[in-house]
């Protein structure tokens, strides 16, 4: 098998394969019951993950994005009101912020971690305080990669200024900072159930997580109609659900999620020691936490000539994300920020490559891309 059909091995599919048994039954199961929406399996699946991240609530959504939105709601951020963000996340968290009809407020990254960063953030409030200027009411931190972003420094912001904190930890399942697993640090938390994601499910699927008790119960009404009764709307919501079967299958993984992330581990562990040369960069861990690495991603100023050489050696990669927010033609004039305008997110997004990464790729599957990383000659500058 080539390194590429290696890679694939590594995905989504593999995942089933690995939990054929267990899911195949609760599919069964779901099927069976003749109840397919907001059921015992939803109602377990939120109190499970809840308990897993270690938060009081958890609200199913029909997908990451939603989760996001659902947040933004909850909170009471709507049309007008400004949300701090990065540029370089994948286009959903800016989405989500201009579904409530907020407006998002770009910001640049620390350029080691690729994580808001948290004096941007601070800069970019006060600003906001002059005559005409947006009102900021939300920060979105994006937990990138599996990689914790800065949150302590992140929420004395919030905290000076009266913020809420929306976390997007749809790369982060399980990942956690000075051992507080991301989700439990802001108001509410967004995660995705993608099925790439370290807990996949088999279609789209997303949850918010929360603490806060007042902003839960927003949240399930928001979630359907606005109903606390059947049929009676007592606010406008929407219609976002995670269905039986998604939750189903999502009971059956989480109890793997912890050992599936340390598998990711010792296959970032292998590439570190790969790339010991220094010429092309591993990540760049933040102290006290716990990466996840939903995506293991190098930096290279020559990216295109290493892409090139891993390829002809049948590695297949990816770059998460080519163009930031800010640059893409649907939101440039939007966002009223041109080329130049975020320096560390412009260049980060110039040098990044993902390399093949999952709990299931095979000890020789990795071995492979090692070898490739080990003997390419523009990695040492040749």
């Amino acid at each position: 098998m080539s390194v590429r059909a290696q890679a694939r091995a590594g995905g989504p599919g593999a995942s089933y394969a690995a939990h054929r048994e267990g899911i195949d039954g609760a599919i069964r199961r779901v099927l069976e019951s003749g109840w397919y929406i907001t059921g015992d399996e939803l109602a377990g699946f939120e109190r499970e993950f809840a308990a897993y991240i270690g938060v009081g609530h958890a609200v199913g959504t029909g997908s990451g994005t939603d989760a996001l939105q659902l947040g933004l709601r909850a909170c009471g951020v709507g049309p007008g009101d400004g949300v701090v963000t990065v540029s370089h996340t994948a286009v959903a968290t800016v989405a989500a912020i201009e579904l409530v009809g907020a407006v998002p407020v770009l910001v640049d990254i620390e350029p080691d971690h690729f994580t808001l960063d948290p004096e941007r953030l601070a800069a970019t409030v006060r600003a906001a305080g002059g005559r005409g200027r947006v009102r900021i009411k939300a920060v979105i931190p994006v937990h990138l990669y599996g990689q914790p972003a800065d949150m302590p420094a992140i929420m004395d912001v919030a905290r000076r200024h009266g913020l809420y904190v929306v976390e997007d930890c749809a790369q982060a399942h399980g990942a956690a900072l000075h051992d507080r697993r991301l989700g439990r640090w802001g108001h509410v938390a967004a995660f995705s159930f993608y099925p790439t994601k370290n807990l996949g499910a088999l279609g789209d699927g997303g949850a918010l997580l929360t603490d806060d008790e007042a902003l839960a119960r927003r949240a399930r009404l928001l979630r359907e109609y606005g109903w606390q009764e059947r049929y009676v709307s007592e606010i406008p919501g929407l219609n976002t659900r995670l269905d039986e079967i998604q939750a189903a299958v999502l009971r059956v993984k989480l109890p793997h999620l912890d050992h599936e992330n340390v598998q990711r581990l010792g296959v970032a562990r292998r590439y570190d020691e790969a790339l010991a040369t220094g010429l092309v960069m591993p990540p760049v861990v933040r102290p006290g936490s716990l990466h996840v690495y939903h995506q293991y991603v190098v930096r290279s100023e020559r990216r295109d000539d290493v892409r090139a050489w891993l390829a002809d050696r049948g590695v297949r990669t990816q770059i998460h994300y080519p163009l930031p927010v800010h640059l893409q033609p649907a939101y440039q004039r939007r966002v009223g920020l041109g080329a130049g305008g975020l320096g560390h997110t412009e260049r980060v997004c110039r040098e990044i490559l993902s390399l093949p990464i999952g709990a299931h790729l095979a000890p020789a599957e990795v071995e492979a891309v090692a070898a490739a990383l080990e003997t390419a000659p523009v990695d040492r500058g040749a």
